[in-house]
């Protein structure tokens, strides 16, 4: 006969253990902001460095305040560029909390593209519809996204969306296009569509969402480097296994950090700084920001992956 006292041991203690789980990743976890430091050879020979501070997913309500301190000592790290690819918003009222997070960051150049937690409010969903890639999509109210793109650009950060541009940031001549979420089908590629100036010492892609369709296409214009969100970089990931879905076409493997994509580009995926109110939790990854350090690409750095990464928990100042 089966010890029904054993059992019921086992029992209490995988329930046990799942409690303090849940407890760690909705209390702990998904409030310990880390600043990823990761070097990426992609500009033109003899350009100078370029350091790009890289947010997304912020998913920002009005009552956070831990996530609002902490963007704001980010700009304590002067980076020579700002990069927001999208999904800013989690509730109405959050352009104030957002704009007042960034602080000066609002001040140095930036570009930024939307997501689809920019246009519509996150809702409940059954975790489950994550591993099924043709899942129904479900959408909440409409988020004020007219305003915080108003904010963003009086202060001088430039719309990406559906826009090509060429930005100089310290001597370094950088051409940039950018889609809206693929995500939500809102993607129009045609309306960049053509190869990337030549001449630029960096082609610049960004998008919210990683889709191979897209990336593909920015791959073959020539472009050097595509930034992208969305992921939350699996969000609930397993030791030694990573994470489960990326919630997009792109494989596990390149849910966040960098990559290369096909023989010339590389691929930045951030993991996000926030989650949705209905599921407030990370395990095994942590809530990032990312500083990228972009060098001139050389023979010795070409074959290589996508950098060298370096993490710390905090502002490394």
């Amino acid at each position: 006969m089966p010890d029904l006292t054993a059992i019921r041991r086992a029992a209490l203690g995988v329930a046990g253990a799942s409690v303090l789980g849940l407890g760690y990743a909705t209390l702990i976890e998904r409030n310990a902001f880390t600043l990823r430091e990761v070097t990426v050879p992609v500009l033109a020979p003899g350009a100078s460095t370029v350091r790009v501070l890289h947010i997304s997913d912020l998913h920002m309500t009005p009552g956070q305040k831990l996530k609002q301190n902490w963007l704001r000592e980010l700009d304590a790290l002067e980076p020579d560029l700002v990069v927001n690819t999208g999904d800013n918003l989690s509730h109405p009222k959050a352009v104030p909390a957002v704009v007042q997070a960034l602080g000066g960051l609002l001040a140095r150049p930036g570009l930024f593209v939307f997501g689809s937690n920019d246009y519509f409010a996150p809702v409940l969903k059954n975790p489950l519809a994550y591993f099924d890639r043709d899942h129904e999509r479900v959408y909440g109210p409409p988020l004020p996204w007219g305003d915080l793109r108003a904010a963003f650009t009086e202060r001088g950060w430039q719309d990406m969306t559906h826009v090509r541009r060429t930005v100089e940031v310290g001597g370094v001549r950088i051409a940039v296009g950018g889609v809206d979420d693929p995500h939500l089908d809102r993607d129009r590629y045609e309306t960049i569509a053509g190869p990337a100036d030549p001449s630029a010492d960096l082609r610049l892609g960004l998008t919210h969402s990683p889709e191979p369709r897209v990336l593909d296409r920015f791959a073959a214009d020539g472009y050097d480097l595509v930034l992208a969100g969305h992921t939350h970089g699996g969000q609930l990931c397993l030791p030694f296994v990573g994470a489960l879905v990326t919630n997009c076409g792109i494989d596990r493997s390149r849910v966040k950090g960098a990559s290369k994509w096909g023989s010339h580009m590389r691929l930045h995926v951030s993991a996000g700084i926030g989650t949705s109110p209905f599921a407030p939790a990370r395990f095994f990854c942590r809530p990032e920001a990312t500083l990228l350090t972009l060098v001139p690409a050389s023979r010795d750095n070409a074959q290589q992956d996508a950098g060298s990464t370096a993490e710390s928990a905090g502002s490394r100042r």
